[in-house]
């Protein structure tokens, strides 16, 4: 199986370089891409004799171009062309995107319009445009795998015979039996500040924020995790990916971050998939699709006592779920402007502009600020991106 990795030297990167280090027997790298992270991307280009190597940043890709830290022959990329390239290289079987922001949007649909396997972790992929994700997905007969722990755990639950699906890039794979579901349960960790008082909240700290109790991972998905406008990202991308409704779509909270996902049935029965909390679980059903094969970390350990507690987000902590519930609920461009002004906000928040507290405020200022309508075209999307991140900013400067 050959693999594109769009985002290589970020968290879901690194644990996807496990996944492929455990099954070098099965998993080929044969391009990889980040921003401007030269030296790491050269280690990996060594390590994995990767061909082809794409760098969003001009100055990056001009340094590494003049670098002799890449092997021979090395295939240089540049920015979002170059990344659009890499997605669709013919070799490819599969290309995992995790690409931080819009910029993993069209490599994503290229992959798909080339018939390529896609595995997206980048949320911003079908919270933005999952409308013409999915048709390109049904036009190509490509198929979507989900990278997120959540929405795998989830794909794991619907499917029906996993061990039976034919080859993942045809038309006639094995289809999700969603006819029967009644509701789909993402589970949420709660976030850093689970526990705190809400009086306190005032006083968080951004080292606070990113002091993530139970996963490691990037400062943009940890803050995310403390306010949970991440869940809201995920049940947005559920929707899309699993085709429900938006009341059928709902979060919990669970300390233990073990129950990844669950599905419940018509008739009361639900499903659950469990495992540690650590991205190479899901990545590595991604890359293995429709196989499995012995994992990177230990299991769980049944024969040891544990604890699985689940109760309601309190939406006076998580103030962004609510808003985001809104967005999906409203679709259009709602959800991507509910996620620009995200991304702002918590930027301002790392930089110092703004308290902990004032990320849903400026979220919910920027949703009210623009009429929603439903996008006819990927460039529509785009253009309320900037739109909204252009109100959002100066929301940040009045709230400063």
């Amino acid at each position: 199986m050959n693999i594109v990795l769009l985002g290589a030297t970020g968290s879901i990167g690194e644990s996807t370089l496990k996944v492929i280090r455990k099954h070098s027997d099965r998993l080929n790298l044969v391009a990889i891409a980040a921003n401007q992270n030269v030296e790491k991307l050269a280690e990996i280009a060594r390590e994995f004799h990767v061909p082809h190597v794409g760098l969003f940043d001009e100055t990056a890709y001009a340094n590494a171009k003049s670098s002799s830290a890449f092997p021979s022959g090395t295939q240089f990329h540049c920015g979002l062309e170059g990344l659009e390239t890499l997605a669709a290289l013919p070799e490819a079987d599969t290309t995992l995107v995790a690409v931080v922001g819009t910029h993993g949007l069209q490599p994503a649909l290229r992959a798909l319009e080339a018939g390529k396997t896609l595995a997206v972790a980048s949320k911003e992929i079908l919270v933005l445009a999952g409308k013409f994700i999915m048709q390109a997905a049904q036009k190509s007969g490509s198929l979507i795998l989900p990278v997120d722990s959540e929405h795998n755990a989830i794909f794991q639950c619907l499917d029906p015979n996993p061990a039976d699906n034919p080859s993942p890039n045809t038309q006639n794979a094995s289809p999700l039996r969603t006819k029967f579901v009644d509701k789909l349960i993402l589970t949420a960790s709660g976030g850093s500040f689970r526990d705190l008082p809400l009086d306190q909240f005032d006083k968080v700290t951004l080292k606070q924020a990113l002091q993530h109790p139970n996963w490691d991972m990037g400062p943009k998905v940890t803050i995310d995790a403390a306010t949970m406008a991440n869940k809201g990202l995920e049940m947005i991308e559920a929707r899309w990916l699993f085709g429900m409704q938006a009341d059928q779509v709902q979060a919990v909270i669970h300390p233990q971050s073990i129950v990844h996902s669950m599905v419940q049935f018509i008739d009361g029965s639900v499903l659950a998939q469990l495992c540690p909390p650590d991205m190479t679980f899901a990545i590595q059903h991604c890359l293995l699709f429709p196989d499995r094969g012995p994992g990177v970390v230990e299991p769980l350990d049944f024969t040891q006592a544990m604890q699985l507690d689940f109760r309601a987000p309190d939406l006076r902590r998580y103030p962004c779920l609510r808003l985001a519930r809104q967005a999906m609920e409203a679709c259009g461009i709602a959800t991507g402007v509910f996620n620009a002004a995200n991304e702002v906000a918590v930027e301002a928040f790392v930089s110092g502009k703004i308290r902990f507290v004032e990320i849903a405020s400026i979220i919910e200022k920027t949703l009210d600020s623009i009429h929603n309508v439903e996008p006819s075209s990927l460039e529509e999307v785009l253009h309320y991106d900037q739109v909204a991140r252009r109100h959002a900013t100066d929301f940040v400067s009045t709230t400063s």
